[in-house]
């Protein structure tokens, strides 16, 4: 979370997380508190100076010096042997990734495919705050994601990224709720920006919906 942004009222269902832990056979839960995390005086941060710095890195500075830092303590303090990362916020897994090499954790990062409605949307615990109207406009993400998909496939060689985007950038511009973020093509190892598209490229989009920023 950056300075701004919404930490403080941010959805959280403990009771609910704590039913489905228990119903998948979890025999401890570890859910320590902020405070209990983060010192009034901390100071220390982990840092990733490559990967992170465009995409969400661009759109929310300091958000990638947060996800680092707060994986390597709950790393340190768990010392689990392996952590599911979802797919939905593909930068993020590859920086944990690439954190928990670098860092010489003996952790396996397993990427766990994204959970969708059945009309798409993505699952987000950001969902909660969109309004029935907004709602029923956020599955323009995953409408963007199927005509980005069917281009490529249509297409007899690859193509140039800056024309898809204006091509995918029409179809949010087209919900009177939504507000593009932007949309970025990339190799899905290195997160380098692509300026041809085709089969392997990853997308990642970004749309808000009033305050509600998506993701997918």
């Amino acid at each position: 979370f950056g300075p701004s942004e919404d930490f403080s009222s941010y959805p959280r269902t403990i009771q609910r997380d704590t039913a489905l832990c228990r119903e998948a056979g979890a025999d401890i839960l570890f859910a320590p508190s902020d405070r209990a995390i983060y010192s009034e005086a901390h100071s220390t941060f982990v840092v990733e100076t490559r990967l992170a710095n465009w995409m969400e890195g661009a759109s929310r500075p300091t958000h990638f010096r947060g996800v680092s830092t707060i994986v390597a303590k709950l790393f340190n303090l768990a010392q689990p042997d392996a952590a599911v990362i979802g797919a939905k916020d593909c930068q993020q897994a590859v920086v944990i990734r690439r954190m928990t090499a670098e860092l010489n954790y003996p952790i396996r990062i397993v990427v766990a495919p994204t959970v969708r409605e059945r009309d798409g949307l993505a699952l987000s615990s950001r969902n909660a705050y969109l309004t029935p109207a907004e709602r029923e406009q956020a599955t323009v993400l995953y409408n963007v994601i199927r005509g980005a998909r069917l281009a490529v496939k249509n297409a007899a060689t690859s193509l140039r990224s800056a024309a898809l985007r204006r091509k995918l950038s029409r179809l949010v511009d087209k919900q009177r709720l939504a507000k593009l973020d932007y949309i970025e093509f990339f190799d899905p190892k290195t997160l380098e920006p692509a300026r041809r598209v085709g089969r392997g490229t990853h997308m990642a989009l970004a749309v808000f919906f009033g305050k509600t920023r998506l993701i997918d």
